[in-house]
């Protein structure tokens, strides 16, 4: 194993533990600690077994928690961010030391990644629920046009180098910053990294260290703020948690691959419904005057 790559699952193994160490201080601050329900587990469970199968999580638990009505839609980034993290711990560890990159490449996309993620969780943290639902609504639109493309299989096929040199290596360190931000939002960034990474003449195959990186550090990253805001949803974020660890390991370890074809396209229907309710409430709550302020 590279030096990068034991560094990377070092910092992976620090960021984790004060994940934890906030999640309970954040805990024994409360004064109520909401218990998740069996139907918290389940989307967690659900969500992450096909996130490690390719389909991804953030998009799916939104458009859930949307139909189903609850968390509140300004709770939803930090849940997501919080209660799949356990998930994405497993998945990088698993799965970033299985495909070589080109070292520098990886660490400097995943750092500004995780400076991206720290920056944008800290705006959305503040961002009133009329943001977060305007926020919400384009990141599930994104998700859609995104699965719609792979279905389609309209991805760039990339190119065979496991390395990028010059403004190729500056344009991706940089997308990859985006990248961090908009996941504190609710996108997730394993297909737009993908795409760019592709367009960019990477091998498929190098881009998934960088992806499972990415998403292993920004996340917890992004909690340590939604901690100190307290701008997630207690106990639908354990739930996750709970339900998303069971999921990821028989993704992994059991089930590896199955035929996903029809579950894209109603994952793709969903979300669409999901992206055009979140829309509609923001529109409602700017009719209505009733934006809630940022706490």
């Amino acid at each position: 194993m590279s030096l990068a790559k034991l560094g990377l699952l070092g910092a992976l193994f620090i960021v984790n533990v004060a994940f934890v160490l906030a999640w309970v201080r954040d805990a024994r601050g409360r004064d109520v600690r909401p218990k998740p329900t069996l139907g918290d587990v389940a989307i967690g469970f659900v969500t992450d077994f096909l996130d490690a199968l390719g389909i991804g999580s953030f998009a799916p638990t939104t458009a859930l928690f949307k139909l189903r009505g609850s968390p509140p839609d300004e709770l939803i980034p930090g849940t997501l961010n919080v209660g799949h993290n356990a998930a994405a711990f497993v998945e990088t560890a698993v799965l970033v030391t299985a495909v070589a990159v080109e070292p520098l490449l990886l660490v400097s996309m995943i750092a500004s990644a995780t400076l991206g993620a720290w920056l944008g969780a800290g705006i959305v943290s503040r961002l009133p629920r009329r943001g977060i639902q305007l926020v919400m609504g384009v990141a599930l639109l994104t998700a859609a046009v995104f699965f719609l493309i792979g279905i389609l299989g309209r991805f760039p096929v990339g190119g065979n180098s496991m390395e990028l040199a010059g403004w190729r290596f500056a344009l991706a360190v940089g997308v990859n910053f985006v990248l961090g931000a908009l996941a504190t939002g609710g996108i997730g960034p394993y297909a737009p990294s993908m795409v760019v990474l592709a367009l960019l003449g990477l091998h498929p195959l190098g881009a998934f260290p960088i992806m499972m990186g990415t998403c292993g550090l920004v996340q917890p990253v992004a909690s340590l703020r939604f901690f100190k805001t307290q701008r997630f949803a207690f106990g639908p974020a354990l739930g996750l948690t709970i339900g998303g660890s069971v999921g990821v390991l028989i993704a992994l370890f059991i089930v590896r691959q199955l035929p996903l074809l029809a579950l894209r396209w109603l994952v793709i229907v969903v979300v669409s419904y999901a992206a055009w309710s979140m829309l509609r409430s923001a529109v409602r709550e700017r009719a209505t005057g009733l934006v809630t302020p940022a706490t």
